[in-house]
C-alpha cells in the first residue's frame, strides 16, 4: 500500500502540468476554430482568464514538487515542453487570431513576423533556463540566487503581458480613453510581441515572486488580506481588462526600474545589487 500511495502523490505534479498543458492546447483550439473577426470582448476574456488558471498551474506543479520531493528529470521535461506550447505559442495564437487581418497585408506580415520572434525567443529562455539550471545544479550559491532573481523575463510573466495587453486594447476602458484602427493596433502588438520577445532573451534580472516577504503584525495583516480580496475581486468582476493588464506590466515595469537604478547607482554601491543585469556571453568569454 505504501508503494502505491507514492507513486500516487509523486504523479500529482505532472497531473498539474498535464492539466496545464490542455487548458494551454484548449486556448489554441478555440482560436483556430475562431471565425477572422469573431474574436469579441467576452470570447477574449474568457480565455484571458482561462490564461490565468493555466499560468496558476504552471507555480502550483513546481511548488507541489518540491514540497512533495517529487521532482523528477521527467516532470523537468515534461514542464518544460509544456510551457512552450502553453506560454510560448498560445499567445502568439491569440494574439494573430484577436485582429481582422486580410491575408498578404504588410500588417498581417509584420504581425507574424512578431509572434514568430516571440515564440522563438519564448523557446530560446526555456532552453538557457534548462542548461544554467543543469549546469549549477551542484553550486548552491547559484541555486539561492537564482530563486531571488530570473535572468531575463520568465516566459510565463511574458505570455500574461502578451495576453493582458491583446485585452486590454479591445476593452471598453481603453476604447474609452483612445479610438484606434486595427492597423493601429496591430502595430502596438507588434512592438509588444518583439519587446516581450528581447526581454525573454535579455540578461536583466526580474524578481521571483517566490521571495517576496511582507512583515505584517498577524492582525493587520489579516485586516489587509480581506480589504485586499474585496478590491480585487469588485475589480476583476467589472474592470478585469484594466486589472489585468496593470498587475502583469506592472512586475515588468518595476523590474526594469530596479534595474535603471542599480546601473545608475554605479557597481561601487551594494544597492539592489541583486538586480545589476549580467554580461553577455561574448563579455564572459573575453
Amino acid at each position: 500500500m505504501k508503494t502505491k500511495t507514492a507513486k500516487r502523490i509523486h504523479l500529482l505534479p505532472n497531473v498539474i502540468t498535464a492539466f496545464g498543458l490542455s487548458c494551454g492546447l484548449f486556448v489554441i483550439f478555440k482560436m483556430n476554430m475562431t471565425p477572422i473577426g469573431g474574436a469579441t470582448l467576452q470570447i477574449l476574456t474568457e480565455i484571458s482568464g482561462l490564461f490565468l488558471l493555466t499560468a496558476l498551474a504552471d507555480l502550483l506543479d513546481g511548488a507541489v514538487a518540491r514540497m512533495m520531493k517529487a521532482e523528477s528529470e521527467f516532470g523537468g521535461v515534461f514542464d518544460s515542453l509544456s510551457d512552450a506550447i502553453t506560454f510560448g505559442v498560445a499567445p502568439s495564437v491569440i494574439v494573430l487570431k484577436s485582429l481582422s487581418l486580410a491575408s498578404g497585408t504588410e500588417s498581417s506580415f509584420l504581425l507574424t513576423t512578431a509572434a514568430v520572434v516571440y515564440s522563438v525567443c519564448g523557446v530560446l529562455r526555456l532552453v538557457r533556463f534548462n542548461v544554467a539550471s543543469q549546469q549549477n545544479k551542484d553550486d548552491e550559491e547559484l541555486i539561492s540566487a537564482g530563486k531571488k532573481n530570473f535572468t531575463g523575463l520568465p516566459i510565463t510573466g511574458a505570455a500574461v503581458a502578451a495576453v493582458s495587453g491583446n485585452l486590454f486594447l479591445v476593452s471598453n476602458e481603453f476604447r474609452a480613453m483612445f479610438d484606434i484602427s486595427d492597423k493601429t493596433r496591430a502595430s502596438l502588438l507588434f512592438l509588444q510581441m518583439i519587446l516581450l520577445g528581447y526581454f525573454m532573451i535579455s540578461r536583466w534580472k526580474f524578481p521571483s515572486l517566490k521571495t517576496l516577504q511582507i512583515r505584517v503584525a498577524s492582525f493587520k495583516l489579516v485586516l489587509l488580506t480581506a480589504v485586499s480580496a474585496v478590491f480585487i475581486f469588485y475589480s476583476i468582476l467589472h474592470h478585469f481588462p484594466l486589472i489585468f493588464f496593470i498587475i502583469s506590466w506592472g512586475y515588468l515595469f518595476v523590474a526594469l526600474v530596479l534595474s535603471i537604478i542599480r546601473l545608475i547607482s554605479g557597481k561601487k554601491s551594494k544597492t539592489l545589487e541583486d538586480f545589476e543585469p549580467e554580461p553577455d556571453d561574448d563579455d564572459l568569454e573575453d
